[in-house]
């Protein structure tokens, strides 16, 4: 276990991110999502990760009940501030973000102090939970002034007043969260998808800033949403369809790990834990088989021979890999 920044909060190198449970493209039965966390949790796995955008709330519903069972104490949750759940009479479905749920909700954008009091609140009804380890500003690209000026502070407040034990910001991005390592007193932010072997944008000055200012990475889209974890003619790139050089690309970091014994998984997410900065790999599930796999591979050890044969044939720059 390692303690999120400064913070009291512990975490497992492996944490289970839990957006596909909540019918992300497709539904997942309520049995399978809890045999999802189950197998998780089998390997070890104490920390996961949530937010009211899956699903509609769906993720958090089911992740609380998957983990009803167990002490409280003995594991991490983190859920997700920036989007209010308004109920909604429109009918239909939630497929145009992504999740095959009905949809009896809208999102709505709200940074403020009293949004993130009644996101946080709502959140915790949902998990059946009375407090969460740690809580993010949700994607605020589009906010920013209104995340640094009333959303951040906020999240300070309910830590100070022990309602949260760490605080932080999730984003898609690396630049912005760069700007909440150097500016705030966050313990810990999460970028998805700006650190893998085909993205190393959050190398340059996010990683580096958070080693000097004591602040923990999380890192989540190890795969790049698909394309590292098979790289076939189908597999998406960043939730689109992947771009014909960055397939080849990684075909050719698939038959260098095969030449060394290993799985481009067990690669994708090595190199995302190699970083000193780096706190947790966040990886998402929708059954126990993939569970178990994700497990087993990021327990593979990847040799030193396949990261210099990454450098010596141009796939991953000089100073990168593990």
């Amino acid at each position: 276990m390692t303690a999120l920044g400064r913070s009291p909060v512990q975490v497992t190198g492996l944490a289970l991110g839990t957006a596909p449970l909540a019918n992300l493209y497709t539904e997942v039965s309520e049995e399978q999502a809890h045999a999802t966390v189950a197998a998780a949790w089998r390997h070890g796995v104490r920390y996961f990760d949530t937010a009211p955008h899956y699903g509609l709330g769906l993720s958090e519903r089911r992740l609380g009940a998957a983990l009803r069972a167990h002490p409280r104490t003995a594991y991490t949750v983190s859920t997700k501030v920036g989007r209010l759940l308004e109920p909604s009479a429109d009918g239909g479905d939630d497929l145009a973000n992504g999740f095959a749920v009905p949809a009896t909700h809208r999102r709505v954008w709200d940074f403020s102090a009293d949004g993130v009091r009644r996101s946080l609140d709502a959140s915790l009804e949902r998990l059946g939970l009375d407090r969460v380890d740690v809580v993010y500003l949700h994607d605020p690209d589009d906010h920013a002034e209104q995340a640094f000026r009333e959303g951040y502070p906020a999240l300070e407040k309910l830590r100070s007043e022990g309602l949260v034990g760490a605080i932080g910001a999730g984003m898609n991005q690396a630049e912005m969260l760069t700007r909440f390592v150097r500016e705030t007193d966050v313990d810990v932010v999460l970028c998805a998808g700006r650190h893998t072997l085909l993205d190393q944008r959050a190398a340059a000055e996010l990683l580096p800033a958070a080693v000097e200012r004591g602040v923990s990475v999380v890192i989540g889209g190890a795969f790049n949403s698909g394309l590292l974890a098979d790289p076939g003619p189908s597999a998406t790139y960043n939730y689109a369809p992947a771009p014909p050089e960055l397939l080849d690309k990684a075909r050719r970091m698939k038959a260098v790990a095969e030449r060394h014994g290993i799985t481009l998984r067990a690669a994708a997410l090595a190199f995302c834990a190699a970083h000193p900065a780096v706190a947790s790999v966040l990886v998402g599930a929708r059954s126990a088989a993939e569970a178990d796999d994700c497990a087993e591979q990021f327990a593979t050890p990847v040799p030193a021979a396949f990261w210099q044969e990454l450098r010596d044939s141009g796939l991953l720059p000089p100073e990168e890999g593990a």
